[in-house]
């Protein structure tokens, strides 16, 4: 009984509310959210939703992510934008409370969104390809020929972590496999072209010498 009444105020309520689980997949969304991504409840249910609302440093998202690796249970925001019904583009924050039954339970995410405003559609620029610093470095590394349990050794995640982090990405940019998520990597400019070893874009060291230019 407490549980029906509990998903009829989830329902009802006017602010955009959404369950996660610990990697951000979305379990259930009331409508409230679902308009704000212009569709209904039960078609947001599986999506990330760190791609419906992208965050504005990719960072943040990194230091919340291990310290709930960690499980440290506080109150995590996040600084988003998000492309709303009519092509309006319109910024806020995300707000995330760990939610379990005991305090040894892998945690549920309970995500709250903030509108504080929006931008028309004409004055949106276009931006830069970003990705999570963590998975620039797991490109950098595949593209360097390492395996999953070498790349989850060099970023301190698990396999199940590298695996992850390759899904989303595969599944954001269209790739069928590995070979085809590095290349995309290059054309986007994520990962650095002309240097070896591979190297994320956005921390190219001054003394990496191009690959053309290297003499034997």
């Amino acid at each position: 009984m407490w549980r029906n009444r509990a998903f009829l105020i989830f329902d009802r309520v006017s602010v955009p509310v959404a369950v996660c689980d610990v990697y951000g997949a979305v379990l259930l969304a009331n409508p409230a959210m679902a308009a704000e991504c212009g569709t209904a409840p039960g078609r947001l249910r599986g999506r990330e939703v760190l791609d419906l609302f992208r965050p504005r440093e990719a960072g943040q998202v990194e230091r919340i992510a291990q310290a709930l690796r960690l499980r440290h249970r506080s109150r995590y925001q996040v600084s988003v934008t998000w492309e709303g019904p009519g092509g309006t583009r319109k910024y806020g924050e995300l707000t995330a409370d760990p939610v379990s039954d005991t305090v040894e339970e892998t945690p549920a995410l309970l995500v709250m969104l903030r509108v504080l405003g929006e931008r028309e559609p004409h004055a949106r620029e276009a931006a830069p390809v970003r990705v999570a610093p963590v998975e620039a470095r797991i490109l950098a590394l595949l593209a360097g020929g390492a395996t999953t349990a070498r790349a989850a050794r060099e970023t301190g995640l698990t396999t199940d972590g590298v695996t992850y982090h390759l899904r989303r990405l595969s599944a954001r940019w269209g790739a069928a496999n590995r070979t085809e998520l590095v290349a995309r990597a290059y054309a986007l400019g994520v990962l650095t072209s002309g240097v070896w070893p591979p190297t994320p874009a956005s921390a190219t060291p001054a003394s990496v010498t191009p690959a053309s230019t290297t003499e034997e």
